[in-house]
């Protein structure tokens, strides 16, 4: 299934998704990476930022300082925003949707059991993007609106305006199903059955 989401979004809404369907995502989104999460979650840093039921991308974007005007309204203008990988922010997961409301996070990867046990019990989903894929994602950028705690440029906590971001690929769902597990699971099948083929043991 195809579905098109303007944030903030509801827990119904997204629990709705399934692993395997479509999202194009409208209006805004939230850029946030290790740095970010680290100050917010272990230093106890506050954003200024509403996040209830918004996405987060894993990202930390290459920008070029420019003078404020309406296309770059906090001086900032996107050269390249692109995805990172999102397994090394396992731990954040929880705190994002219990303390902050979000409901959808957009990396590359995957993320890993004690996240989607998040996404069950509070209603959220993990949305994949292509790896290698910034130059199409910037495209999707039409500014930067706002920026929180940008001591820690390029890891600050950046609000962009967007338009037909997607379509992402429901990788994780509230439901339990994740298609990185489908893979490693089929990978971990063909494996052994090639070794047993071969007359080799594990």
């Amino acid at each position: 299934m195809d579905y098109v989401l303007t944030p903030p979004c509801s827990e119904e809404e997204i629990r709705v998704l399934r692993a395997g369907d479509r999202v194009t995502l409208q209006e805004t989104l939230f850029g946030i990476r290790d740095a970010t999460q680290i100050h917010m979650f272990d230093h106890g840093r506050k954003t200024k930022f509403d996040l209830t039921g918004h996405a987060v991308i894993h990202t930390a974007p290459n920008v070029r300082q420019v003078e404020p005007s309406n296309s770059c309204p906090v001086g900032y203008g996107p050269i390249c925003i692109g995805t990172t990988t999102s397994a090394r922010m396992e731990r954040f997961t929880r705190p994002l949707m219990e303390h902050c409301g979000v409901r959808m996070i957009i990396g590359k990867g995957g993320l890993l059991e004690e996240s989607a046990r998040a996404f069950q019990d509070l209603g959220g989903v993990y949305l994949a993007i292509v790896g290698g894929a910034a130059a199409l994602e910037t495209t999707w950028i039409q500014r930067i609106v706002d920026v929180d705690l940008d001591d820690l440029n390029p890891e600050s906590l950046w609000q962009f305006e967007i338009k037909n971001f997607g379509p992402l690929l429901v990788g994780m769902d509230s439901h339990g199903e994740s298609l990185f597990e489908q893979v490693r699971a089929d990978s971990a099948a063909r494996r052994d059955a090639a070794l047993h083929s071969l007359g080799v043991s594990d």
